[in-house]
């Protein structure tokens, strides 16, 4: 038997996560912690990414137009927390032991740790009543070179296993992907 629950929850949204790259307006980077993304088609493969309440990244976003979304992996879990909990408005919030490098097309800040990139330019931006939603183009994708052959030929799924993304699934929990399963046919 199923129940209605009373009020919407993420209890149950499970959610790759990405730390997005901005830089500050004196050239800084910042970074924070978000799973509010997916992707769309919009003439080509593109990207949906959602921002709640207000954040530094939220407004380096709306002045350039542009960011960095890197793949969270267990090794990354950590630092990536910390980039979630601590406020970028605060001003040694960067002060952490981090290669960080510029993406290869846009000007956006990359964590050098994390084994998928995107380097992504807003197209459109649809304003809701505590967040808002960005449809950004792909510009680059910057992916460990083990993965690029078969990444660029399309062959088959990546190996999850050795990406080791981590999914977010409500409430702070985080798990880690890799097993994959077929299903019977």
């Amino acid at each position: 038997m199923k129940v209605s629950l009373p009020v919407p929850s993420n209890a149950c949204c499970p959610q790759a996560f990405y730390t997005y790259g901005t830089y500050k307006e004196d050239g800084t980077p910042n970074f924070g912690l978000f799973c509010w993304f997916g992707f769309c088609w919009d003439g080509e493969l593109s990207v949906m990414a959602c921002i709640g309440g207000e954040k530094l990244t939220k407004d380096r976003i709306r002045a350039t137009g542009r960011f960095s979304a890197n793949l969270v992996t267990e090794e990354l879990l950590p630092l990536a927390s910390y980039f979630g909990a601590k406020s970028g408005y605060d001003s040694d919030k960067m002060q952490v032991d981090a290669a960080i490098s510029k993406g290869r097309v846009l000007d956006v800040p990359v964590l050098e740790q994390s084994p998928w990139i995107f380097e992504l330019e807003v197209k459109q931006t649809i304003p809701l009543d505590d967040s808002e939603v960005y449809i950004c183009k792909i510009r680059n994708t910057l992916v460990e070179e083990r993965f690029a052959e078969k990444a660029r030929e399309n062959k088959g799924p990546m190996p999850v296993d050795e990406l080791k993304p981590v999914v977010g699934w409500g409430g702070g929990t985080f798990f880690k992907v890799g097993e994959r399963i077929l299903p019977d046919a």
